[in-house]
């Protein structure tokens, strides 16, 4: 049958949250997030998501199966933790697209679908108006010694698709890991690209 990628909106989107929830905390588990998910909190997080006006879900299946989603929405609507960094230096977060998670289950990977959740986020960001999109990324050190021998960081692909770090524009965001009691901070890294 084969993987298609579409948005999902209304009904779609909602009857899809329990899904969505499960694959985050099933990718997000890996390095370098290394999260400890909880299916609650993820619900919540993906409702409020899912609520905001100009939110973009795009979801991969296969079959009846939600193996992949991303989503994007504009970066006024954001948490204060993403916008601050920008609103502090003077960026224009009215024309500013924020892309939250790009999850994919590792079988469906290396097929091109990255690049289509990037191609129709940038679309709707553009249709939105906005003249930037950017996304953060997690902090971790080269020589951290949970880092599995074959990862490889998706810098390279983040660069081909036009984006670079941006200098300056980190936040912090707390989770749990799997080798931690509590939520601890986690360092993030922004990633930014003219549409």
């Amino acid at each position: 049958m084969g993987v298609s990628v579409e948005r999902l909106q209304g009904s779609a989107l909602t009857d899809a949250l329990d899904a969505l929830a499960a694959l985050r905390i099933t990718v997000f588990a890996d390095f370098p997030y290394l999260y400890d998910g909880d299916a609650g909190y993820e619900r919540e997080y993906l409702r409020e998501f899912a609520l905001e006006p100009g939110s973009v879900l795009i979801a991969a299946t296969d079959g009846e199966r939600i193996v992949g989603a991303a989503t994007a929405s504009p970066m006024a609507g954001q948490k204060a933790e993403f916008r601050r960094p920008f609103e502090e230096r003077g960026h224009d977060i009215a024309r500013l697209f924020y892309f939250g998670e790009s999850v994919l289950l590792p079988a469906y990977r290396g097929q091109g679908i990255g690049h289509t959740f990037f191609d129709l986020r940038e679309e709707a960001a553009r249709v939105a108006g906005a003249t930037h999109a950017c996304f953060c990324a997690v902090v971790r050190a080269e020589d951290d010694p949970r880092r599995p021998a074959a990862y490889h960081p998706l810098d390279d692909f983040w660069r081909g698709r036009g984006y670079e770090k941006a200098s300056g524009l980190t936040t912090v965001f707390d989770w749990k890991t799997h080798d931690s009691a509590d939520e601890i901070p986690h360092a993030m890294q922004f990633w930014i690209g003219a549409l």
